[in-house]
């Protein structure tokens, strides 16, 4: 069934979605930290002008100044001036890493445990609906991801991360997948930590196989039940990561658990 966008553009439009009555500068500057940090900003890509930028994010232009201001203080973005002028990304050594690490060091375990529930909630009732709604063509659109380059360092993270987007729209439900865009873009952004790990990766590739089996075979109490084990062995990851900050760049076989998790009533 045709998509009207790329995860991508559902996760950019995620990043510029209105922030409605609470919009203030420090809202709008994490609003664009997590866009950076769940790499849909890239290095070298433009921002909207702040008048765009202010419309888009409802708050008003002197607002949207003071984040921008905020943001070249960090380092975070450049503003040329002239024709091919603008705000543009700009990362200390193209590395967005470091936020992620600032930001998981900066939560508590609670914190952590209930953003993977929010997140385990929205993504496995998403796959639960898919393997009642998907039909041969759309489980060829998520075979066709799972082969688009996981061994590739550059690509780890987002394979796994535009599967779970695209099974979510396969729910049929336009408000489950604007939620999940938007929580892929605030716990989704953290999970690529642990897919730098070559072996979570390669585990996680292996276990969107038999989601898309699941599905396929319109098992939809297994679909839910493995997306469940995904974000349960990645939430372990990132726990044993705040615990190990002095080898947080080493690999973690034993960081992920039995993926066959057994729940007790």
């Amino acid at each position: 069934m045709p998509r009207d966008s790329s995860p991508h553009q559902r996760q950019l439009s995620s990043v510029f979605a209105s922030l409605g009555d609470e919009g203030r500068a420090k809202l709008v500057e994490e609003r664009i930290v997590s866009g950076i940090s769940a790499g849909i900003l890239l290095d070298g890509d433009r921002l909207p002008s702040e008048t765009e930028l202010a419309a888009a994010l409802g708050v008003a232009t002197m607002t949207a100044r003071e984040a921008l201001t905020s943001l070249r203080t960090r380092g975070l973005v450049v503003t040329r001036r002239g024709r091919e002028g603008g705000t543009f990304i700009t990362l200390p050594q193209g590395d967005r890493a470091s936020l992620l690490r600032d930001r998981l060091a900066s939560m508590s375990r609670v914190e952590l445990r209930d953003l993977a529930i929010h997140y385990a909630a929205i993504a496995a009732t998403a796959a639960e609906l898919a393997a009642n709604a998907a039909d041969e063509q759309d489980i060829e659109i998520l075979r066709g991801l799972l082969e688009s380059g996981p061994h590739r360092l550059n690509t780890r993270g987002t394979v796994v991360g535009n599967f779970l987007l695209e099974l979510a729209s396969l729910s049929q439900s336009a408000r489950l997948t604007r939620e999940h865009v938007r929580l892929h873009t605030d716990f989704g952004s953290l999970l690529s930590l642990a897919h730098a790990d070559q072996d979570f990766d390669a585990k996680m590739i292996a276990l969107c196989g038999e989601i898309i089996d699941a599905v396929a075979s319109m098992d939809p109490a297994r679909a839910r039940s493995l997306v469940g084990d995904y974000v349960r062995s990645g939430v372990t990851w990132l726990i044993q990561d705040q615990s190990n900050p002095e080898t947080d760049r080493m690999p973690r076989t034993k960081a992920v658990p039995d993926l066959r998790v057994r729940r007790t009533s």
